[in-house]
């Protein structure tokens, strides 16, 4: 027994053991601190850069908080997956649309206004800004790529005629989804060259869109205008006369087919000149209203909204382009 007050001494065995869990302790230390940290796995999307009409724009890394500009920029991003944090007001009644249900899964989608709102904008602190189908000028481009890099339409397109196709695949590499907006592309016109096969008889004709009919107003979509893109796709030829007309030029609207977009065949064939048409009176003529998904579908023109018009438009399309007055057309202003 040790004296209380005596210090035991350390056998060699006891030193020996001391020395190596020191020795160990301090090596697993000096690993701890060498060894580089995990890294996130590198995304191969990003970056990526999109050239458009004032330049290009870079994105770094995929986008968590999307905001869409343009008119129709949030059927495109929903389309590939995609919710957008907040989108430009159009149709209110968007989110009824069949397509838009199943891409939103009960998710909200807010919108800023029908104006361009900077003040909105910058409040849901977006890292990616989408402004394809809209008249973007350079002084908007600046103040929207202050807040976050901003993708606008290409130079090779007029403003706000961008192909729905390229649209799709331009808003896939900006949100990192290549492969699927291709994918998409080629779904659509799957389906629009198997109609084109099974209707030969589109091919050529002139299908005339008056587009938003009311108070006596008409106008004429031209030719690759982004609301008349099915139309053309499928075949059909645009008139030569386009934008706004008098009632006293209705007989422009005269043609092999007409498809009237934003009103109802009983409000058309209330005017009597209206009525007088021969497109009209041999009944080659489509209605729908714009409370009806087919009117937002051939607006908005995403792949998904182009899907569904396919299925739609395409028998009545069949029924007016045989040109025989005894075929009966489907009203489609009641379509909902």
């Amino acid at each position: 027994m040790t004296p209380p007050g005596t210090i035991r001494p350390w056998n060699a065995t006891a030193i020996a053991v001391a020395c190596v869990l020191m020795v160990s302790s301090l090596i697993s230390c000096s690993s701890s601190a060498q060894a580089p940290k995990p890294t996130a796995a590198a995304d191969p999307a990003f970056p990526v850069s999109i050239d458009h009409k004032f330049g290009s724009t870079t994105i770094k890394s995929r986008p968590a908080r999307v905001v869409t500009v343009g008119w129709n920029d949030q059927d495109y991003a929903l389309a590939l997956g995609v919710v957008p944090v907040s989108t430009r007001q159009w149709f209110d009644e968007y989110l009824t649309y069949p397509w838009v249900r199943t891409a939103l899964g009960g998710k909200p989608l807010p919108t800023f206004s029908a104006e361009i709102n900077f003040e909105a904008i910058i409040k849901q602190r977006p890292d990616l800004i989408i402004a394809i189908y809209e008249t973007v000028n350079k002084q908007t481009y600046d103040k929207l790529s202050q807040i976050a890099p901003t993708v606008i339409q290409s130079s090779a397109y007029p403003d706000e005629q961008t192909p729905w196709d390229v649209q799709t695949l331009t808003t896939g590499k900006a949100l990192g989804k290549s492969a699927q907006a291709q994918a998409l592309v080629d779904k659509v016109n799957g389906k629009i060259a198997a109609a084109k096969q099974a209707h030969p008889e589109f091919a050529g004709k002139v299908l005339v869109v008056d587009y938003g009919p009311e108070n006596g107003q008409h106008y004429l979509i031209p030719g690759r205008d982004p609301r008349r893109a099915l139309f053309d796709a499928l075949g059909f030829a645009a008139q030569s006369q386009s934008g706004d007309i008098s009632e006293e030029r209705l007989d422009l609207l005269d043609k092999d087919v007409l498809f009237v977009n934003g009103s109802t065949k009983a409000k058309m064939t209330s005017s009597p000149v209206f009525s007088r048409l021969n497109v009209v009176k041999t009944d080659r003529a489509i209605y729908t209203d714009f409370s009806t998904p087919l009117g937002g579908a051939l607006s908005y023109s995403g792949p998904d909204a182009l899907l569904y018009a396919l299925d739609v438009l395409v028998p009545q399309l069949a029924n007016a382009a045989d040109m025989k007055p005894s075929t009966a057309i489907t009203d489609l202003s009641n379509v909902t």
